[in-house]
């Protein structure tokens, strides 16, 4: 009986350092919502300062348009290694008239957030393929050579 149990302790403390790998991690990135300051703002009685004391900075704000401030907020989840997936999300966007005041706002949830994929971990381009050596030892014997764009025959009082 003592070697059986000698040997199910050990598989038992590995058994739980490998299922510790499988807890899901969550975090939160970016702004923390107050569902009351947020929907205190109201378009035609806030402006810019009356935001910012209320919500404080923005996430980041817009370059185009009134510069539209935008306030994020995300919670990711993921297990073990794997890149973390967002779970919620929301972003709340808020406009201004040339004035400062706010105009609009906007919400929107995770159905917004785009996958992108890379590609190979390398930029497909259109043209010719070259590699290393063609890439290394190609310009040789092309400076000065006609119909590359250098100078070609004299000085400036010469065709």
């Amino acid at each position: 009986m003592r070697p059986l149990l000698a040997l199910s302790i050990p598989a038992a403390v590995v058994a739980a350092a490998l299922s510790g790998g499988c807890t899901p991690l969550r975090s939160h990135q970016g702004y923390i919502v107050d569902a009351d300051l947020a929907n205190a703002i109201q378009p035609g009685v806030d402006n810019r300062q009356s935001v910012m004391a209320t919500l404080g900075s923005p996430s980041f704000a817009s370059q185009f348009n009134q510069g539209d401030w935008y306030y994020i907020s995300r919670d990711s989840r993921n297990l073990a290694f794997n890149p973390p997936k967002p779970k919620e999300q929301l972003t709340i966007r808020i406009s201004f008239d040339q004035a400062g005041n706010v105009t609009a706002i906007r919400r929107s949830g995770v159905e917004q957030i785009a996958a992108v994929k890379p590609y190979k971990k390398v930029t497909p381009t259109l043209g010719r393929e070259r590699g290393f050596f063609a890439e290394l030892f190609g310009n040789i014997g092309a400076v000065g050579a006609p119909g590359m764009g250098g100078a070609q025959g004299g000085g400036r009082d010469r065709p």
